[in-house]
């Protein structure tokens, strides 16, 4: 008796603490532990590196040049560098620095701000794709988790009805006929537990990358145990919140200001950079050691960018052409999903779990009237056919239902 208390206090204590997960809980370990979510912010973090580059100015270049290694029979002599040292020898050094005119380095600099807004954009999209395929998953996973204990217990039912009809058939009670019908029944079932099974471990070991959960199973999944309306959540300004929260709006909307930028910045490719010069020389004029200033720039005769600053402007004009079709396909889609969603629900609200109840005791009822022979064995697998494939239509409804609601809370931007 002492032992059987060891083991049922160990098993209780054990499953004090299994560890259960509800969808927010591994929405949580999806944003510490997703591997995609961590390389990303690199991503991010190398834009931010690329606006601070850019701010930075060109190096001066430094040129040295004519320095004779030895004098011949014409040199001249000067006065030595230092010491003894130097009296026959020549050097030209000099020094340049660019300027850049026209804020050319700041236009560049508010592109690289706008590509950084862009890298920021990427991210928070994988961050909603990945927490939309998550939820997805887990809409699925529950939707499968009713559907495998429905066919568990179908099959218990039905093996046990194997038994009894095994031993009838033995006895000449019942034909032989009426047995295979009970066994190839139970294993059309046992093959839909199987593939079902197959199902459950394809979405966990989704559910585990996503998440970083090693040891996740379907058991451990906190589902509703119901239909819950999400339709009141659904917010009125859609239209208003695509433009304001899609990703994929403000991408175009930055994809627009690049352009403009890009614009700018070609229109100041036509004004010339400017080279300031700092030049020393030694014996290589009249003045024994001459310092001279200097300037250079590109005289904009042939080339004045037209051809780029055209291909500039073409780009603005395609960005918002673009930006209004997204616009359009967003909120037409957005529509779709919308009347979707209220046709579920509607067909949806006519179920109820009370009626799930009372046709599992429809199933029970029957099963004694089979025993009764008051049905015959057609009709009783008839019925539970009927039983199963309503109870999936309605878990395949709910899923579909969750699904749209996931998708519209994507495409708007914005949890509900």
């Amino acid at each position: 008796m002492k032992f059987y208390t060891v083991i049922l206090f160990f098993f209780v204590v054990s499953f004090s603490h299994a560890q259960f997960y509800s969808l927010s809980q591994l929405e949580a370990s999806f944003l510490k532990e997703n591997y995609l979510l961590l390389a990303a912010k690199f991503e991010v973090s190398k834009a931010e590196a690329e606006v601070v580059q850019e701010k930075v100015w060109e190096n001066p270049s430094l040129a040295v040049s004519e320095v004779n290694l030895w004098a011949n029979a014409g040199s001249e002599t000067l006065s030595p560098l230092f010491g003894r040292y130097g009296k026959t020898q020549q050097v030209s050094v000099e020094l340049e620095q660019l300027i850049e005119t026209a804020g050319k380095r700041k236009k560049r600099v508010a592109i690289k701000r706008l590509e950084h807004r862009l890298a920021v954009y990427d991210f928070e999209e994988l961050v909603r794709e990945l927490k939309k395929e998550l939820r997805q998953h887990f809409h699925h996973l529950a939707s499968l988790k009713y559907s495998q204990t429905q066919l568990i217990g179908i099959v218990k039912l039905f093996a046990q009805l194997e038994k009894q009809y095994q031993r009838q058939t033995q006895q000449e009670n019942v034909s032989k006929a009426d047995y295979n019908r009970i066994h190839n029944e139970l294993l059309r079932i046992q093959k839909d537990l199987a593939e079902l099974a197959a199902d459950v471990e394809s979405s966990l070991s989704t559910l585990r990358v996503i998440t970083g959960i090693n040891d996740l199973e379907i058991e451990k999944l906190l589902v509703e145990e119901s239909f819950v309306s999400r339709t009141l959540l659904v917010p009125k300004d859609m239209t208003s919140l695509i433009v304001n929260q899609n990703i994929g709006m403000k991408k175009q909307s930055t994809a627009i200001e690049m352009a403009k930028q890009q614009l700018e910045l070609e229109k100041a490719q036509t004004t010339p950079d400017v080279t300031l010069q700092l030049g020393y020389d030694r014996g290589g004029n009249i003045m024994q050691d001459f310092i001279g200033l200097g300037i250079q720039m590109d005289l904009p005769v042939f080339n004045r960018n037209k051809g780029n600053i055209q291909k500039a402007k073409q780009q603005i004009d395609q960005e918002q052409l673009t930006y209004t079709a997204l616009q359009w396909e967003l909120e037409q889609t957005v529509l779709r999903y919308k009347n979707q969603l209220l046709k579920y629900e509607n067909v949806l609200n006519q179920w109820s779990s009370e009626m799930e109840g009372e046709q599992d005791t429809m199933v029970e009822s029957y099963r004694q009237h089979l025993e009764n022979r008051r049905v015959t064995l057609l009709e009783f697998i008839d019925y539970v056919q009927s039983h199963r494939e309503a109870r999936q239509s309605f878990l395949e409804l709910w899923q579909n239902y969750n699904n749209t609601f996931e998708e519209l809370q994507y495409l708007i931007g914005k949890d509900f």
